[in-house]
């Protein structure tokens, strides 16, 4: 299991960070402001690919005002899981947090003029602390299913589909999910890789062949381990991680796309949080709109991902 690290973006006007821990930094700026005022402009690091855009983007004070009171003085709390590149990753200082989602992330709430903090969390824990109010807003590359939708509200902002890490080459002739059968494969826990490689077993099984031997992990990193080290043949992940993963010549792997596993990925709220869930909706269509979406993704190479409007619960 991953421990938890919260990593302080900009504390504009903020002492503390959320969940209350001690901050790694902190801006010595004056005490917070109950005001409709956008509060802070979040600043995003260096090491950010995105960094030029998101640190030109205008704070929105019409869309800050309909902001809940505690967001616009404490800031905006985001939890992700680092360890899955290059959606989220933590950077070279060991602290930082960089990839796609920390920088739609930042870019949000620059939008919304609030600081932001960001914490790593275990995938399973997520969606817990969303319900709890532990956290504002969960970006994780989550996909918006049916299910979650239960315990949480998404404001879709992505579109991903499925892919496989096979060893280079590709010794064992592996092309769809349908060559996996009577094969180990590893994946995350509790995740939409698990749930397609639970169906692959079943549909095995169905056609009289071998099933799939399953194996789960907590985060990406370990799950993706497996192929390299021989102990799996293919790895169910998102694509665009199987692609960043095979992309480094040192893994010795390459990247497949499973046809027809496009689906939309979401921000994770809680239902009743109307307020937020609406102004998030309307940070990312003005992001979108204005272009600066669009940079965003590119400089992440995921331009593929970009979707047209954000939608609520557009999931199926």
């Amino acid at each position: 299991m991953k421990i938890r690290i919260v990593i302080p973006v900009l504390l504009a006007g903020l002492a503390g960070t959320a969940c209350g821990a001690q901050p790694l930094t902190a801006d010595p700026a004056a005490p917070a402001s109950q005001s409709a005022r956008p509060a802070a402009q979040v600043q995003a690091p260096a090491e950010d690919k995105a960094a030029a855009v998101i640190n030109a983007i205008a704070a929105d004070p019409a869309l800050n005002a309909r902001l809940p009171a505690d967001i616009r003085s404490e800031g905006l709390k985001m939890t992700t899981s680092l360890g899955y590149p290059p959606m989220n990753m933590i950077g070279s200082d060991g602290t930082t947090a960089i990839g796609l989602d920390p920088s739609l992330g930042r870019a949000l709430a620059r939008k919304l003029g609030v600081p932001l903090h960001i914490t790593d969390e275990e995938f399973n824990s997520q969606i817990p602390g969303i319900i709890t109010g532990r956290y504002d807003i969960l970006m994780s590359s989550v996909t918006d299913t049916a299910e979650r939708r239960t315990k949480v509200t998404f404001v879709d902002y992505l579109n991903a589909g499925a892919g496989m890490v096979i060893a280079k080459g590709n010794p064992d002739g592996i092309k769809t999910p349908a060559d996996l059968c009577g094969r180990t494969v590893s994946v995350v826990d509790n995740g939409s890789s698990l749930a397609l490689a639970e169906e692959t077993h079943a549909t095995c099984e169905k056609n009289g062949e071998k099933g799939l031997d399953i194996l789960k992990f907590a985060g990406d990193q370990e799950a993706l381990l497996q192929v390299t080290n021989g102990r799996a043949q293919a790895n169910i992940t998102d694509y665009v991680v199987a692609a960043y993963k095979a992309a480094d010549p040192k893994t010795e792997t390459e990247a497949l796309p499973i046809d027809g596993t496009e689906a939309l990925w979401g921000i994770a709220l809680r239902p009743d949080n109307k307020a937020l869930i609406d102004a998030v909706h309307d940070a990312l269509a003005a992001l979108i709109d204005s272009g600066e979406y669009g940079k965003i993704l590119a400089a992440w190479g995921l331009e593929e991902l970009a979707i047209e409007a954000p939608v609520i619960n557009g999931g199926e």
